[in-house]
């Protein structure tokens, strides 16, 4: 009881009792479950770790496969952010989020238990060269599509807007078929309807971060957008956030994707057998731009998730069609869909 109180499980209880319904989803597990269904937490179990601590693979007792998410510490911030997790995936539910199952407060470090997402992280794919060979197009397109829906549910759709401020490949889960699953909201931040839509606390990943809140501190919804970008980036180029060039000078490949696509060197830039002879070039060049956009210093000029991820699901559906004169027709009419600036500069690499 001393662990359950420590680790706010009393907020925790009132914070999911204030939402109906939320109780089916938000289970409270005994350490005991947990220990049996993770081999008492054996590092054979282990699908990952990072700066908040270990994620665990877990059977429970009716052979349910699970995620056991064990944190390195917890002081008072962090069991702040903990019951914040909790809080915030309590009140989701989209196909493309990871499912918060629940939670375990009797240990000294509370747990977070999620649904099993089984094909590991979109980081992994595109870095690791064995699994970006099998990485399609088709797969990397329809993975943005789906991570930008989920993003713009949270930051429009949902009935309080949530940034998620961690936006990264490592933070997009895969299962089997290859569905992407936002995941991680520690970072998280709920945003009330009547306030500005702002937080002062900067947290995030180097590569990733808008550099619109180094100054100021300010995250907002368009931080989320910025970091979106650079994981399009990512799956575009197959390069790390930062990385080291030719010359062994260190990159940020945010700056570097764009002044490429200035320079018109889109398609010298692309990663390795990403351009197939299915004629996808347009689709490539939509998606490029649509990464600049993101990519905007100024948060006024980057769009929003809903429409990043209206013109990504857009650009999938053709995608799927099988008459490459009606893609061509559909693409075209996405990018009348752009700015005029934006335009432009879509024919402008297309010149190469």
């Amino acid at each position: 009881m001393r662990f359950f109180k420590q680790n706010g499980g009393m907020l925790l209880q009132q914070q999911i009792a204030s939402y109906k319904g939320v109780q089916d989803i938000a289970k409270i597990f005994t350490i005991k479950e947990l220990k049996r269904a993770t081999q008492n937490f054996h590092k054979s179990q282990i699908l990952g770790q990072g700066g908040f601590g270990t994620v665990y693979k877990g059977i429970l007792s009716g052979g349910k496969v699970v995620a056991v998410k064990k944190s390195k510490i917890m002081d008072k911030a962090q069991i702040i952010q903990f019951i914040n997790e909790v809080d915030i995936l309590s009140q989701v539910n989209h196909r493309h989020v990871v499912k918060l199952l629940g939670c375990c407060l009797e240990t000294e470090v509370p747990l977070l238990v999620y649904e099993f997402v089984s094909n590991g992280t979109l980081y992994q794919h595109i870095h690791s060269e064995n699994k970006a060979a099998i990485l399609s197009w088709e797969n990397r397109l329809r993975i943005s599509a789906e991570s930008a829906d989920a993003l713009a549910y949270l930051h429009s759709s949902h009935s309080i807007p949530i940034f998620h401020r961690d936006v990264k490949s490592s933070n997009i889960l895969l299962d089997d078929k290859y569905n992407a699953k936002v995941s991680d909201f520690g970072a998280s931040r709920l945003v009330p309807l009547d306030q500005t839509q702002k937080t002062t606390l900067i947290q995030g990943t180097h590569g990733y971060i808008d550099p619109e809140c180094l100054p100021t501190g300010q995250l907002t919804d368009k931080s989320d957008v910025y970091s979106f970008g650079v994981v399009l980036a990512e799956l575009l180029t197959g390069k790390n956030p930062v990385f080291i060039d030719e010359s062994g000078e260190r990159k940020a490949l945010a700056w570097y994707f764009v002044s490429s696509m200035k320079d018109g060197n889109l398609f010298r830039i692309l990663a390795d057998g990403i351009v197939d002879n299915d004629g996808n070039r347009q689709q490539l060049l939509v998606v490029a731009e649509i990464a600049r956009n993101c990519l905007e210093d100024r948060r006024e000029d980057r769009p929003t998730m809903k429409e990043v991820a209206r013109d990504l699901d857009t650009l999938k559906m053709m995608y799927q069609e099988p008459s490459s004169q009606q893609i061509q027709e559909e693409t075209d009419f996405s990018l009348g869909g752009l700015s005029a600036s934006s335009m432009d500069r879509t024919h402008e690499i297309d010149s190469w």
